[in-house]
């Protein structure tokens, strides 16, 4: 009988998973990460020690290049000193001064389990590697979706490793509806053959075939409500499908657009009205059109909550619009899906239960960390309908209904991490008031950051906000009234002051005070903060107001000297 020989040194793979050296870690990592959030959630210090990136890289590099492992001890001292090291370089985004892109100061709990998932290695290719963590998906989906508007039952939807991915995972549902030979015979024209029965709707299955099976629905004439435009024609032209959008829309989605294989060009963009929303008289028109030129439409993209300015689409009169037409309507509500969880903010998303889909970012406004992004179809056998794949290694064929629980046949991952357990446990904990009272209080924050800024006479804001996004800019020698902060004199102009933003942006960045960033809107750029910190206060507002008060007049003499100089 072998025996392990405990006199003989271990193996560096034996140490690598000793549960002892696990635990001493652990308990370095849990105290460093306390420590620094105290500290940062506080205000102290900066919100980033800016360093130029080639001098990270260096660093990181270096360690890697004398790395040596000596002893268990040693090994403890490295990690200190490297969590330490990770903690001082990176963004700090629970600083209440850091209110920049939409990522949030993530709750902090929500991280701990994130641990679980990480350490236990939980994927959701298939229900049996990871059946907790997809049960926690399944529940976090049924009760979002719950609130969202959508029917107990009939509706499913996924978690996927981002916005991106799930609108993209959405809009190849809709175009293999509307376009079902792409899929094996890739992008081409649509042929008159196949003018009939394209787009099922999910807002009436109940008769027909659906692809996997199942059947289809038809509305109470009889009809799908998602057929094909172009069946309204007797003459015929091929025509290559079409995606129609918010002119706003998120550039994934003309990311979307060269994966489906459609092409950018495809990517049609309505304008939009004086509050940046989709014109829906616009949208009415142009589906008008396109329906008489037999141009197949694969849906029409609609957003609640732009990342240029915040706006929301007035979804449920696109909803109307979209179901006069049969047209999939998708609502790219990464951002701003979160505010059907709060009484207060609600209406800015009525009609969202409408949706064929709805991609929907818990990684935002419901103060999760990167990544965990829902996707919702109101049918739940579209579900199906973005993917097509065999795979008998993975896929059990002795066991057939679990595929209703698999999911590598609904995604485009296979190895998918366990993204939504931090989420369920933190709706476990605190129920969904907590993530309302989140909603509103970074909304109240922006809506004070605004009038803040109104009330200063070097700033011009565009618009109110809608949600918790503030885009201004700083306008220099503008004078004390009102009237004077429109226009920006003649002798400034319009590139000139779009450089002192950038310049602005730059100069905050680097000196680690605060943190924001640009947009562009109508090819000028503007300022943008979006409060994704709850405990950001008026207090660190005004600190930002004034730094950028301060930094403005002497970048402004610069580019003003510069001017003179080429001239």
């Amino acid at each position: 009988m072998n025996t392990l020989d405990e006199s003989q040194p271990k193996s560096l793979i034996e140490i690598a998973y000793d549960s002892e050296l696990t635990r001493q870690c652990g308990a370095a990592l849990v105290d460093a990460l306390v420590e620094h959030l105290g500290s940062v959630q506080s205000g102290e210090g900066p919100v980033q020690r800016w360093r130029d990136p080639e001098e990270n890289i260096s660093d990181a590099l270096q360690w890697l290049e004398t790395a040596r492992f000596s002893d268990s001890q040693h090994a403890v001292s490295q990690f200190n000193e490297l969590t330490r090291l990770s903690l001082q370089r990176g963004q700090n985004l629970n600083h209440p001064r850091c209110v920049g892109h939409q990522v949030p100061a993530p709750l902090p709990l929500v991280g701990l389990f994130d641990a679980i998932t990480t350490m236990t290695n939980q994927v959701q290719g298939v229900y049996e590697m990871g059946p907790w963590g997809i049960a926690a998906e399944r529940a976090v989906i049924e009760k979002i979706g719950q609130k969202i508007g959508y029917q107990s039952g009939e509706f499913g939807g996924l978690v996927t490793s981002g916005g991106s991915l799930g609108n993209l995972t959405a809009l190849l549902a809709a175009r293999n509806e509307a376009c079902p030979w792409i899929w094996n015979e890739g992008s081409r024209p649509q042929q008159q053959s196949e003018r009939v029965g394209m787009n099922v709707s999910d807002e009436a299955v109940s008769d027909g075939a659906t692809p996997d099976g199942g059947q289809a629905h038809g509305d109470e004439n009889g009809t799908d409500r998602h057929q094909s435009v172009s069946t309204t024609k007797t003459g015929f032209s091929p025509r290559m499908p079409v995606l129609v959008v918010h002119t706003d829309a998120h550039y994934c989605i003309d990311r979307a657009a060269g994966v489906m294989g459609i092409g950018k060009s495809q990517v049609l963009r309505v304008p939009l009205d004086n509050h940046r929303r989709m014109d829906v008289n616009e949208l009415e028109r142009m589906l008008v059109d396109l329906t008489a030129e037999e141009v197949p439409i694969i849906a029409v993209v609609a957003v609640a909550c732009t990342t240029a300015v915040g706006a929301f689409d007035p979804i449920d009169s696109i909803a109307d619009v979209c179901s006069r037409h049969r047209v999939w309507l998708h609502v790219d509500a990464a951002h701003g899906g979160a505010v059907c969880l709060s009484r207060r903010h609600r209406h800015l998303v009525h009609g969202l239960e409408r949706a064929d889909s709805v991609v929907f970012d818990a990684h935002k406004m419901m103060f999760v960390p990167a990544v965990c992004a829902l996707v919702f179809y109101r049918n739940k056998q579209n579900r199906f309908r973005a993917f097509e794949q065999k795979a008998p290694y993975l896929f059990d064929p002795s066991a057939p209904d679990m595929s209703e629980y698999d999911n590598g046949v609904v995604t485009f991952e296979c190895t998918k991490r366990s993204a939504a357990l931090g989420l369920w446990g933190a709706m476990s904990i605190f129920g969904l008031d907590l993530f309302e009272q989140l909603v509103d209080r970074v909304f109240q924050v922006a809506k004070q950051l605004s009038e803040m800024l109104e009330n200063a006479n070097e700033f011009e804001v565009v618009g109110a906000p809608q949600a918790n996004i503030v885009v201004f800019r700083y306008l220099p020698d503008t004078g004390t009234s009102g009237a004077s902060k429109a226009n920006v004199p003649p002798d400034e102009s319009a590139v000139k002051l779009s450089q002192l933003q950038l310049r602005l942006r730059r100069a905050m960045l680097e000196s680690g005070f605060g943190y924001l960033t640009q947009t562009s809107l109508d090819d000028e750029i503007y300022l943008r903060c979006t409060i994704m910190n709850p405990l950001t206060d008026v207090s660190h507002l005004a600190e930002i107001i004034e730094k950028l008060r301060q930094l403005a007049p002497v970048l402004w003499g610069e580019l003003q000297e510069l001017g003179q100089d080429t001239a």
